[in-house]
């Protein structure tokens, strides 16, 4: 109680104080702080152009020639795609993303698993999200393995001056620039990409140059093609052959996940201001011009892009366009890591190494086992699938299925959380389930045309994920029901052959409410335990971030020199400390709970001194921490599902990092205990 007390009177003055603050420098903040605010907001919108647009910004690089297209197409059709185009970006690109899934952030986190979270926080949602979950995350990652149509698509570049250089020359060429990109990932997402923006800007603004170029020269009336109209005459033409056009069409909305996704890199306003003034406005152009060109030179619509290059600048654009696909690329290798940093930080991944390659930006993470797979997967999907078509088709089955998934969770976001009224549930439901509806339905028909790549990806890691998650969920089921009460601790403490040896312990355990069944497996084989100990749970909360203040939770357990620390971590933050760091920042919040509360039980100064003498001495003596290396024992009474499950798991859990090193624990001061779990 008077710890509380303390509490509360500190928190009155310091109310005070910060209303005195407040009071005095509000004018300054009016004055100043908006023109600060702007200009930082401009300031971002202008990074955001290197790392959040990559994909985006370069879909007329393949657009057209992945369009499965008309036998002779006419300028209705041209007409009638181009306002398919126009329409998709601006339906899904400015009203579903730039304008309702980014107000859809997780304090200030966007993507799946800020949706996943809100959703989480706001109802019961069991493993049929975490599959959902999971699902959308892995047909993410597929999407690095099937984007780097945008490096081939831009190398393709060289065979239009040079007739005689042969698609396999192409592919090798856009397999080593991927290659060299991808061993440079070490060096982090700062020092690779400071000339990322700059690429990008000269990108957006020199392709609506060349866009209106070809306008004026060659179909000034372009623009009437805005008219929905159109689209319906195209249908009404093609029917089912203009159907199955949408698989191409869909890519030119590549990279509008990353609007969302990246929201935490940025801000809100800053990614607005950056497509709703550059972007959008640079790919209305480009493919108007590219369009326009069409219309008169019906038969190019194979190289699309290049064709409509005047030759005076082709080799300038066609740096840029390069220049611009490696940027688009590194953007997409960079959201990859950060998403398995997410994963392995929610338990739905096996853990891997994650670097985090900047100080003072948390988000930027490298991992280098990532890497490297990554690495051969992309040079795998161009060498053996280097028919642009063939990639050009798995990439429409991702991105048309990403984006009715993401539709899909913000209605439910919508309903459950923003409480919107019904009627505008049902228009958002109903146009964009529909318009995607459509577009899954036609690239689903190209499965068998390359299609079946990312589904192939997608499947192998949401095997890696369901697994990892089945085999974490039994182990937590085995803990909590055998786990050790307290009492029980007590009486295997005050046996007479169990002695309390000088030093620090950390003992982890994954269960807050008693203790792992691993520490009597220890107690039982060592007949010790340190004179202090700190149970420990690394517990990661469905929240980007989590303040330093509430960071790590001390109680005590009701026994000498025994306490319980829990160190919350949201999804967003970094993990990776010090070990001697991390060790320091326990021990100075136990210090604290021990001078400023007791538990309840009240204290003298002569015993609150003599917790924190043993402390110390216990510090000094030397620092343990202790795990367990735990095991499934699979028995004949156990299922098929189960041992199939449990023993993929096993193979999971055998090859993954542990999960002290992310704490940077010495390799002496790790202990190992080994126990069989019966499954």
């Amino acid at each position: 109680m008077d710890c509380l007390l303390r509490q509360a009177d500190s928190l009155e003055t310091l109310s005070e104080v910060v209303v005195d603050s407040a009071a005095t420098t509000a004018h300054l903040r009016t004055l100043h702080g908006e023109k600060m605010d702007r200009w930082g907001t401009l300031v971002l919108a202008y990074k955001t152009l290197g790392v959040v647009f990559g994909g985006l910004v370069t879909s007329p690089l393949y657009v057209y020639p992945s369009i499965k297209f008309l036998k002779s197409p006419t300028e209705e059709d041209y007409l009638g795609i181009f306002s398919i185009i126009f329409w998709t970006l601006t339906l899904i690109g400015v009203v579903k993303y730039a304008s309702i899934a980014l107000k859809a952030d997780d304090q200030g986190e966007g993507g799946t698993f800020a949706l996943y979270s809100l959703l989480c926080r706001h109802m019961n949602i069991g493993i049929l999200s975490s599959k959902r979950a999971s699902t959308n995350s892995s047909l993410s990652h597929s999407m690095d393995e099937v984007t780097k149509k945008q490096m081939l698509s831009a190398m393709d570049g060289l065979r239009a001056p040079f007739p005689s250089v042969s698609k396999s020359l192409v592919e090798a060429l856009s397999a080593t620039v991927l290659v060299v990109l991808f061993l440079l990932q070490k060096f982090g997402t700062s020092r690779v990409s400071f000339l990322f923006s700059p690429i990008m800007g000269m990108w957006t603004l020199t392709t609506p140059i060349v866009g209106i170029y070809s306008i004026i020269h060659h179909y000034p009336r372009i623009f009437k093609a805005l008219s929905p109209h159109y689209i319906v005459h195209f249908f009404l033409r093609n029917g089912k052959e203009g159907w199955l056009l949408l698989g191409g069409t869909v890519l030119c909305i590549t990279g509008s996940e990353a609007l969302f996704a990246d929201l935490g890199h940025f801000n809100r306003s800053s990614i607005q201001i950056a497509f709703f003034f550059t972007i959008y406005p640079s790919l209305v152009l480009t493919y108007a011009g590219q369009t326009a060109y069409l219309i008169k030179n019906p038969n190019d619509h194979d190289d699309g892009f290049y064709k409509f290059i005047p030759t005076a600048v082709y080799w300038p654009i066609f740096i840029v366009a390069t220049s611009a696909a490696i940027v688009a690329s590194q953007s997409l290798i960079s959201a990859t890591f950060s998403v398995i940093k997410q994963s392995v930080v929610l338990d739905y991944f096996p853990r891997v190494k994650v670097v985090h390659t900047s100080r003072s930006k948390e988000g930027e993470v490298y991992s280098p086992e990532v890497n490297y797979i990554l690495m051969i997967l992309c040079v795998a999907v161009i060498l053996i699938f280097g028919d642009g078509k063939d990639i050009g088709n798995a990439f429409g089955v991702v991105v048309s299925l990403v984006m009715l998934i993401t539709t899909i969770l913000l209605t439910l976001v919508m309903i459950i959380i923003w409480r919107t009224p019904c009627g505008l549930v049902a228009l958002y439901f109903s146009v964009f389930f529909v318009m995607e509806g459509v577009y899954v339905s036609a690239v689903c028909t190209k499965i068998h045309e390359g299609g079946w790549i990312p589904f192939a990806i997608s499947f192998f890691l949401a095997l890696i994920m369901f697994g990892w998650f089945y085999g974490r969920q039994r182990k937590m089921e085995y803990e909590l029901t055998h786990k050790i009460p307290l009492d029980r601790l007590g009486m295997l403490l005050s046996d007479p052959s169990v002695q309390r040896v000088p030093g620090l312990c950390f003992f982890y355990t994954n269960i807050q409410d008693g203790l792992t069944p691993v520490l009597g497996h220890y107690i039982k084989n060592m007949k010790s335990l340190h004179k202090v100990t700190i149970f420990t749970t690394l517990r990661y909360s469905l929240v980007p971030k989590v303040a330093p203040r509430e960071r790590i939770v001390i109680k005590k357990l009701g026994l000498k020199g025994v306490y319980g620390c829990v160190v919350h971590y949201g999804y967003a933050d970094s993990l990776n400390l010090d070990g001697d760091d991390f060790v320091g920042q326990v021990t100075a919040s136990l210090r604290v709970h021990i001078q400023n509360c007791s538990d309840g039980r009240p204290s003298s100064p002569m015993e609150i001194q003599e917790e924190i003498s043993d402390l110390e001495q216990a510090k000094q003596a030397g620092v343990a921490h202790v795990r367990g290396k735990t095991r499934f024992y699979i028995g004949k009474s156990c299922s098929w599902f189960d041992r199939i499950m449990l023993a993929f798991y096993e193979l999971l859990h055998n090859n993954c990092r542990s999960a002290l090193p992310a704490l940077w624990v010495p390799l002496p001061q790790r202990i190992e205990v080994g126990m069989l779990y019966e499954a």
